[in-house]
């Protein structure tokens, strides 16, 4: 069964935060080592471990490569003036939780630089699940385009000198395949919390929000909320991440939460770099929300409309009518009423303008209540007919359906209400109902059940 995941980005997110609060979640941890062991490159280690984030035991997922990478070298990214606090990860390791996984005798080298389509190989010789795999691609691509928009070159072109780095393509695949393992297929993700100023690149200083994760907010409407502290808080991978997972901005009104994980993140800054992520369960009354659709038609004949509702009925409308008015200068004309669900409204709103002489629609959203029902197809003496079961708090209530009914009328050249009584007596009956006074009809035999 799928779950529901909602990720709390108040200290924005990246790649490493996501896998350890996914580990934390419970994404199994030999699995993953599995997977990474089966990509085709070369020079990298991991260690998973439990560290002290503002006195709080999380997760810590940590790609160690054979090269320099300032990633997380704060003193690096923002020059000498800003110093890291702690050990340069902010946090403090213990010694004994630390798991190192070594992967040395690969096919690639770590200091290759790759295109997109290289990267899209790589993934796909992984042994991991094909849903994992488009993940990590997907994921890819979204980086791509985000880096062909800020630097004017075709996304088939973009090096991935940083972003395809080793490290970005074991996060990236690690965090697909922990989501495929928790069988995670909704994911809320309110708002993404971004800091201020500039950090270092490889191209030079550049501010923050970085051109990628910008491109990236604007293209897949990821709501961004700027907060006064002093760095980048999102990193593109961490933004093609949410864009490519995100399913909701919206929590539940009520919700309970089944199991919180959260991953530490590896740069210092004023406030503690965690990722929270939670399963969680809606708890929100349901309610049936149908939509009305209503139109005044003064100039259409009675012959069209009665064409429009045969379609607006197969397009999936839940009832149509229309009644007689009089509209402005006394004209008579027709209101024409369509109940639907909200994904049918674009349907049936186009057949309605295609089909009549209406130039606007009126769109009113109602709340329904309705008996809990169950359709059925139940043998009789006259043949098989569908049935709506309803449930009150009395008993049982049973309606033939009127298609079924007038099958059978044709079939057996009966009166239709004969037939209606014959089903629903013999549907009583087959359902346990008593206490219902059911109508007797003697007036002619029945047949034997077709």
């Amino acid at each position: 069964m799928s779950r529901t995941l909602y990720l709390e980005c108040y200290s924005g997110i990246s790649g490493d935060m996501t896998v350890a609060a996914l580990l934390d979640l419970g994404a199994d941890q030999q699995v993953l080592e599995s997977a990474l062991k089966s990509l085709p490159i070369s020079g990298f280690d991991i260690a998973i471990s439990r560290v002290k984030k503002a006195g709080l035991d999380v997760c810590d997922f940590q790609v160690i490569l054979d090269h320099d990478n300032h990633d997380h070298d704060m003193a690096y990214l923002h020059g000498e003036h800003h110093l890291p606090h702690s050990d340069g990860h902010g946090h403090a390791h213990d010694s004994k939780t630390v798991h190192h996984h070594p992967h040395q005798v690969k096919k690639t080298h770590a200091h290759d630089h790759r295109c997109l389509p290289d990267i899209v190989g790589i993934i796909n010789q992984a042994q991991i699940t094909n849903h994992a795999k488009a993940l990590a691609i997907q994921i890819f691509s979204i980086i791509a385009d985000a880096e062909a928009k800020a630097h004017g070159v075709d996304r088939e072109r973009v090096d991935f000198h940083e972003v395809g780095a080793v490290d970005s393509i074991v996060d990236i695949v690690a965090v697909a395949v922990c989501l495929d393992n928790l069988d995670i297929r909704e994911v809320i993700v309110p708002e993404v919390y971004e800091g201020r100023g500039f950090v270092r690149c490889q191209h030079g200083t550049i501010p923050i929000p970085v051109p990628a994760v910008t491109h990236i907010a604007a293209s897949h409407q990821l709501n961004l909320h700027i907060i006064s502290a002093e760095g980048e808080l999102i990193t593109p991978t961490g933004a093609a991440i949410v864009a490519a997972i995100k399913t909701s901005d919206q929590l539940p009104k009520q919700f309970t939460i089944e199991k919180t994980g959260i991953g530490a993140g590896k740069r210092t800054y004023d406030q503690p770099s965690l990722l929270r992520a939670m399963l969680i369960t809606d708890k929100t009354q349901k309610q049936d929300c149908i939509y009305k659709l209503e139109t005044n038609i003064d100039d259409c004949g009675g012959e069209i409309l009665g064409f429009v509702m045969e379609r607006l009925f197969e397009a999936g409308a839940r009832d149509v009518h229309y009644s007689p008015v009089y509209m402005k200068k006394n004209r008579p004309a027709y209101l024409l009423n369509v109940i639907c669900t909200k994904a049918d409204i674009t349907t049936i709103e186009q057949i309605i303008f295609e089909e009549t002489t209406t130039i606007g629609i009126r769109r009113i959203q109602m709340e329904s209540t309705g008996l809990k029902r169950t359709v059925k197809k139940i043998k009789t003496s006259l043949g098989e007919a569908q049935v709506k079961v309803c449930e009150l708090a009395s008993g049982k209530r049973i309606y033939p359906e009127y298609t079924s009914v007038v099958e059978l009328c044709e079939k057996h050249r009966l009166a239709y209400q004969d037939v209606y009584h014959i089903i629903k007596k013999e549907c009583e009956a087959a359902e346990g109902i008593r206490g219902v006074e059911l109508v007797e009809l003697n007036r002619f035999e029945l047949p034997l059940s077709s």
